[in-house]
């Protein structure tokens, strides 16, 4: 039988390293990053960023490919970003408040909303999850199970794919824990398929180039008509 103790060690030591932790929270975001801009940053040399990156690869956390002369690497699939995602909520609230304006503004705009992953998060992610749950298309006292009327309002209001829930090699619906609201919200393919279009409709639109996202006029009035939410939970 092997030695599942000595695998756990060797992936939590993957993580141990300040510049791969950074790495790796940076592909949280869902998009492929080159190397030169994962050193970036994490305020590394090139060469140091590659031989991490080499490292995180071999150990099953992350992939790559190349095209042209640039090398993409992003996270391995969505088990590895609720892993991270599920590490940080651990961690509890900074221990220290953010100091500068900038820093500031960044932090309030990831806890209105953003992207883990392939689905939504922050009080954005909380609210829809809540909407859903106290509209019957969503149960959530033991686990989460998407429910017929569920389905069907993601078909038909929504515009998703039914295959495409079936066919992701995934949970269609899975709790996962913010770390800035401390409370669920909804992963799984159907919180990726959810997100994918509520982008299409241009119901969101990011916050400059990191995992931010904010709610359009259009989201607003979307999400209004189809979930009931208030657009103040939204700001």
């Amino acid at each position: 039988m092997p030695d599942r103790g000595a695998e756990l060690a060797a992936l939590a030591a993957l993580l141990a390293d300040r510049t791969r932790a950074g790495i790796c929270l940076a592909l949280v975001d869902g998009r492929a990053w080159t190397a030169g801009e994962l050193a970036r940053h994490t305020g590394v040399a090139p060469s140091t960023a590659t031989e991490h990156l080499d490292r995180l690869r071999d150990g099953g956390l992350v992939v790559e490919h190349r095209q042209g002369r640039h090398r993409y690497v992003r996270l391995a699939g969505p088990q590895v970003a609720d892993l991270l995602e599920a590490m940080v909520a651990h961690l509890g609230p900074p221990a220290a408040p953010a100091t500068g304006l900038r820093t500031a503004t960044v932090a309030a705009a990831l806890a209105r909303g953003r992207t883990c992953y392939d689905h939504l998060a922050g009080r954005l992610g909380v609210a829809i999850t809540d909407a859903m749950t106290a509209r019957g298309l969503l149960l959530g006292d033991n686990g989460f199970a998407l429910t017929e009327s569920g389905a069907a309002w993601l078909a038909e209001s929504m515009g998703v794919d039914p295959v495409a829930l079936r066919a992701a090699r995934r949970p269609i619906v899975r709790p996962c824990l913010d770390w800035t609201e401390r409370r669920v919200h909804l992963g799984g393919a159907a919180g990726a398929q959810l997100c994918r279009r509520m982008t299409e409709l241009a119901w969101l639109e990011r916050v400059g180039s990191g995992r931010a996202v904010r709610v359009t006029g259009l989201g607003e009035a979307g999400l209004a008509g189809t979930l009931g939410i208030a657009a103040d939970l939204l700001r």
